[in-house]
């Protein structure tokens, strides 16, 4: 498998890798995403070359993610260090034909990897409190949940409460 930079040909086979996880996700109760997110958001990542692909040797799309430099939760938790230089995980998804194989470990040791090459100190996220499952994977792979919750407004019907999570990559 291969990590690599997302283009504007990856969006159509990225959006049906993504439907099909919101599909999971709704089956297993967890319904946080819909098609605007985070579908809606992987042209402007594609074009500010933060969307990355873990990919197999067919180009197939095993799983995604973007890392941004901010996140608007940012100021609503306690970060072990709020001054220092971050990047944020966003969009993190796996496709549902490789789920329970690891994969979600491998994106974020390549996450981690990156965010040190490019020697910034902390790799942080956010998760909604209902996604057990991503919140297991994080803590797995070292990252440490942070005090404190933002509280996202979708609309007068929906707030998600989210939890924060970092790991020092500088280490």
């Amino acid at each position: 498998m291969n990590l690599r930079l997302s283009n504007l040909n990856d969006l159509p086979r990225l959006k049906a890798v993504y439907g099909n996880i919101i599909d999971n996700m709704n089956r297993n109760n967890i319904p946080i995403w819909d098609e605007i997110y985070p579908c809606e958001f992987f042209s402007k990542d594609i074009e500010n070359n933060r969307l990355y692909l873990l990919v197999e040797k067919d180009d197939n799309i095993v799983g995604s993610f973007a890392l941004c430099e901010s996140n608007a939760g940012e100021s609503c938790v306690k970060w072990e260090n709020p001054n220092s230089k971050a990047l944020y995980i966003e969009r993190f998804g796996v496709n549902v034909d490789y789920s329970r194989q690891g994969i979600g470990s491998i994106m974020l040791e390549h996450a981690i990897t990156l965010t040190k090459q490019m020697n910034v100190k902390y790799l942080r996220l956010f998760v909604i409190n209902i996604n057990k499952p991503a919140i297991n994977l994080y803590l797995k792979n070292g990252l440490r949940q942070v005090d404190g919750i933002y509280e996202e407004t979708i609309d007068a019907n929906i707030t998600f409460h989210e939890y924060g999570f970092e790991i020092d990559v500088l280490r």
